[in-house]
C-alpha cells in the first residue's frame, strides 16, 4: 500500500466531532430550547443545508465579508452555484415564501442546525457551527420584538445564565432615516481618515455603519464622539422603541441602550438587540437579533414585517460547561447495569432487560454484552455510572430472583424476586 493511501484521514479543520462525553451537554441545552419553543407557540422548520448561492448573495449582500470571503461555495454537476448555508434567516425566508406561509398570515418559526463559514477557527467559533434561531413574520408592533427578547431571557433563566448575560438594545430607525444618518456618519469618518484602520477604510465605502462595531482601541475615542443614530430616528421608530422599552420594563427585563449596536445590512430596521457575556473572558455575544422588515421584499416577496434572533450552540454549551450549570443527572450514564454472570444466562438476561424496559419506560438500563471475566464485567458496570448492578447467574435463574449490587452506596447486596424487580427499581432510581 502506498504512503498516501495509508495516511490517516482526519476531520476538516474547524469541523469538529461531537464525542459521547460531550453530547449530553448539547442534549440538555437542546431539550430546554425545544420545550421552551413549544411553550411560546413557535413551530419548528427544517431547511436544507445547501442553497442556491444567489439566496445569500441577495440577502447578506455581495460586498459583505461573509459572501466575499467566508462562504463555502461550489458548482454542482449541472453548473449551478451552490453554497453551504452560512446563517439560517435567509433559508427560513426562502422556505416561507416558497411554500406560501406568508400570505395573509403570521408565523412564529424556529430552527436549529449546522451553519458553515470559512474563517479562522477559535474557541467557541468554528467553520461548521450550530445555531438555534427564531423568525417571526407578519407582526408590525413592538410586542413581538418584546416577545422574542422575553423568550431568550426565559431561556437564560432556565439554564441558570441570567446573572451572566447582559441585554443590549438599540433602534436603527427606518431605511430613510438610516440613509440620512449614514451620510452624516460618512462625513464624520472622512474627517477622521487618519484614525481609521484599513478594515474601516474599506467599510467606509461599502458598509459604514459596521465601523461602529470596531473593537480597535485606537479608534475608541473617535467612535464615542461619532453622530448617534438615536438622535436621527424618525418619529414612528422612536415611538416603537419607547413602547418596546416600556414592555421590557414592565416585564422586569433589564437592558442597556448601546448606541453603537448596529447591523450593516439595509433590510434591518428599528429594533436590534444582543445578549453578551464576559464569563468566557473578553466580552462575547451569545445571542443576536432584531427586526428585518425589508428582507422578504428584497428576496422577491411582498413587504413583510419580521423579527428574529440566532444564538450559537457551541458558545452557549461552553458557557454552561465553564459555569458548571449542567446537572450531573443530565451528563449521561445509565441508572441500572444488568450483568449476566456467565454465558449460560445471556439469553435470560436479554429477555429480562427487554421486560424491564417495557415496564419502566424511563429507566436507563444498559445490558452487559461482550463476555469477559466477572471482574471485567464489574469494571464495566462501575464505569457505566449506574447506581445499581443487577447480577444474574444460574442460582438466580433457578430461584427466579436477581441480586442487586449497589455501586454508589455502602449497602449490602440483596436478592429480589424477578416478579418484584420493577417495583424495587422504581424506588431505587430517581427519574
Amino acid at each position: 500500500m502506498s504512503k498516501s493511501a495509508a495516511k490517516k484521514i482526519q476531520a476538516i479543520r474547524g469541523m469538529n466531532d461531537l464525542l459521547p462525553s460531550e453530547s449530553p451537554r448539547w442534549q440538555f441545552f437542546e431539550a430546554k430550547v425545544r420545550r421552551l419553543m413549544q411553550r411560546y407557540g413557535f413551530d419548528e422548520i427544517r431547511t436544507p443545508i445547501v442553497e442556491q448561492t444567489a439566496l445569500f448573495a441577495r440577502s447578506i449582500g455581495e460586498v459583505t465579508d461573509i459572501v466575499e470571503k467566508e462562504m463555502y461555495t461550489f458548482d454542482d454537476r449541472n453548473g449551478d452555484s451552490l453554497t453551504l448555508r452560512p446563517e439560517g434567516t435567509a433559508s427560513c425566508v426562502r422556505a416561507a415564501m416558497e411554500h406560501g406561509l406568508l400570505h395573509n398570515q403570521t408565523q412564529r418559526l424556529w430552527y436549529q442546525g449546522p451553519m458553515f463559514r470559512h474563517e479562522r477557527p477559535q474557541k467557541g467559533r468554528y467553520r461548521q457551527f450550530h445555531q438555534v434561531g427564531v423568525e417571526t413574520f407578519g407582526f408590525e408592533g413592538p410586542d413581538i420584538d418584546a416577545e422574542v427578547i422575553l423568550l431568550s431571557a426565559r431561556l437564560w433563566q432556565e439554564l441558570g445564565l441570567s446573572a451572566h448575560v447582559t441585554l443590549e438594545i438599540n433602534s436603527l430607525g427606518s431605511a430613510e432615516a438610516r440613509a440620512a444618518y449614514r451620510d452624516k456618519l460618512v462625513a464624520y469618518f472622512e474627517q477622521h481618515q487618519d484614525v481609521l484602520d484599513e478594515d474601516s477604510k474599506r467599510r467606509l465605502i461599502s458598509n459604514p455603519l459596521r465601523i461602529l462595531d470596531s473593537k480597535n482601541p485606537a479608534m475608541a475615542d473617535m467612535l464615542n464622539n461619532a453622530p448617534q443614530l438615536m438622535d436621527h430616528l424618525d418619529e414612528e421608530s422612536r415611538t416603537h422603541f419607547e413602547q418596546l422599552k416600556a414592555m421590557l420594563d414592565a416585564s422586569g427585563v433589564g437592558y442597556v441602550i448601546n448606541p453603537r449596536l448596529v447591523r450593516g445590512l439595509d433590510y434591518y430596521c428599528r429594533t436590534v438587540f444582543e445578549w453578551t457575556t464576559t464569563a468566557l473572558g473578553s466580552q462575547g455575544t451569545v445571542c443576536a437579533g432584531g427586526r428585518y422588515d425589508g428582507l422578504v421584499e428584497q428576496l422577491g416577496g411582498k413587504t413583510t414585517p419580521a423579527v428574529g434572533f440566532a444564538m450559537g450552540i457551541e458558545r452557549l454549551v461552553l458557557l454552561l460547561e465553564t459555569l458548571d450549570l449542567v446537572p450531573d443527572e443530565a451528563l449521561g450514564g445509565c441508572d441500572v447495569y444488568l450483568l449476566p454472570m456467565d454465558e449460560s444466562v445471556t439469553v435470560t438476561a436479554l429477555t429480562l432487560a427487554e421486560t424491564l424496559r417495557s415496564e419502566l419506560p424511563t429507566l436507563k438500563l444498559q445490558l452487559h454484552c461482550g463476555g469477559g471475566s466477572f471482574k471485567s464485567r464489574m469494571k464495566k458496570a462501575d464505569k457505566s455510572a449506574a447506581s445499581v448492578a443487577i447480577l444474574l447467574g444460574e442460582d438466580e435463574i433457578a430461584e427466579q430472583t436477581v441480586t442487586l449490587k449497589f455501586l454508589r452506596d455502602e449497602r449490602e447486596q440483596q436478592r429480589v424476586p424477578q416478579a418484584e424487580l420493577a417495583n424495587q427499581l422504581k424506588d431505587l432510581v430517581s427519574h
